[in-house]
Parts: structure tokens; sequence; C-alpha cells
């Protein structure tokens, strides 16, 4: 008796159904490498892996940012698999940090954003600092930077885009993005 062997198609997790939502981050620990957000629309607590997360050019994000992902459904509940904008949450936007006070805020506005390599940061301190690639200068970044622009932590060696200004501390970070935002002298 013969076998009869058919060839049955699998789906990847890229042709699986997605759908994109707007969200906030519940919360989210670099640690542990997940945390989980809540959508607008309701529903149960969509996972947010670190790997996800890194996708997008972040180690971390801050709790209450406003997150736009793609979501999929799992054998094992939701699961962000792509985000696509993250947006700081609110109450930090619209804290003011002591140290810009009195700058002129178009240049800070106005500031490159340049490539930068984290040197460290500790986060219970509250600062860390970074290097532009080809200065030597160390770049202070503060903990209410990082939440301005929707992060929560950075990572030594981490690869990020840093506006910077001569401030109150010497040269210091305004505003910190993914890597990708960096702008190039050769452009």
């Amino acid at each position: 008796m013969g076998m009869i062997l058919r060839k049955v198609k699998t789906l990847s997790d890229n042709e699986k159904d997605t759908t994109r939502i707007v969200g906030q981050v519940k919360w989210f620990d670099p640690v542990k490498g997940f945390g989980f957000v809540v959508s607008e629309s309701g529903g149960p607590d969509i996972l947010l892996h670190a790997n996800v997360l890194r996708n997008f050019g972040q180690s971390s994000v801050a709790d209450s940012a406003r997150i736009e992902i793609d979501i999929q459904e799992t054998s094992r509940g939701v699961q962000a698999i792509e985000v696509h904008r993250i947006d700081a949450p609110e109450s930090a936007s619209a804290a003011v940090l002591a140290d810009f006070a009195g700058l002129d805020e178009e240049e800070i506005r106005n500031a490159p954003l340049e490539p930068a390599r984290i040197k460290w940061f500790d986060k219970g301190k509250g600062f860390g600092f970074a290097n532009i690639f080809g200065r030597d200068e160390d770049i202070f970044v503060h903990i209410e930077v990082l939440r301005r622009s929707g992060l929560s932590d950075l990572q030594p060696g981490e690869a990020l885009a840093l506006r910077v200004i001569d401030g109150k501390r010497g040269c210091m970070a305004t505003e910190v993005m993914a890597w990708e935002n960096a702008s190039t002298k050769d452009e």
C-alpha cells in the first residue's frame, strides 16, 4: 500500500494576521527583557519583548509612554511584533529640566541629532555619559532627558542619536532618539 505525502504550508510569523494598535506602556523592565502594553481600545495586556524594542532601535521604554505597534495573537497571548512609534509620557514632556532653564529653546530644538554611544548610565543615580563618534568629550545624559524622550534606561555601548548643546554642565544631551535619526556630516 503506497503512502500519500502531502506538503502542508505553514505560515511564517510575518504571514500571520497582524493588527496595528496604539496604546500605553504599562511597564517595561530592561533587566527582565520584557514588559506590557495596554491598547487604547481595551483587551488583554500585550507582551512587549526587548528584541522587538531593539529592532526599533531602543533598549528600553518609559512607563506610560504612548506606543504604536503591530500585534499578533499567539498561543501564549497577544504579543507586539513591531514598534512603529514611541511618544514620551505626557507628564515627562511637561517637566522642565532645571539644567535647561534660561537657555535658548530654539537653539535646543535646532541642535543636530548626532551619532553617539553610551559609556555608562546609572538609573539609580539618574545620569550617565555618552560620546559622539569622532569626539573625545563626554556628553552628560540626565534621566529626565530619557523620560522626555520616551526611554527609561540605557546600556553601555548602546548606539543612539543625541541632540547635544553646551549647557550648565558642559556638553549635555537634550534629546535621545534611535540611532537611525543621527545626522552625518557626509550628507
